[in-house]
């Protein structure tokens, strides 16, 4: 049961072309919570993955404007985490 508390703050990965690089340097970056904190971020990386962060860096994204015909609205926002592991550890995303 603990494991879904857990599955509720990491929302997912993000994969981009910035992200792969910033993986070469031991850095992961995911869609969280936006009400999660640095604590919490940091605990569900480790029971999920089984692997040791040493630091966390977050980032709120703002909502953007779009616009449907004429109807004009906003994204949803959130919030990404840059996770460093320790040395030598790694995350397979898949």
């Amino acid at each position: 049961m603990q494991n879904t508390k857990y599955l509720e703050i990491i929302k997912a990965p993000v994969i981009t072309e910035k992200s792969q690089i910033a993986k070469n340097e031991g850095k992961y970056i995911f869609k969280v919570d936006p009400k999660a904190n640095k604590i919490e971020i940091k605990e569900a990386i480790e029971k999920i993955f089984n692997v040791k962060v040493t630091s966390i860096r977050t980032l709120n994204v703002k909502p953007k404007k779009r616009r449907v015909g004429r109807y004009t609205g906003l994204t949803n926002r959130s919030k990404k985490a840059i996770v460093t592991l320790a040395e030598g550890q790694t995350i397979d995303l898949g």
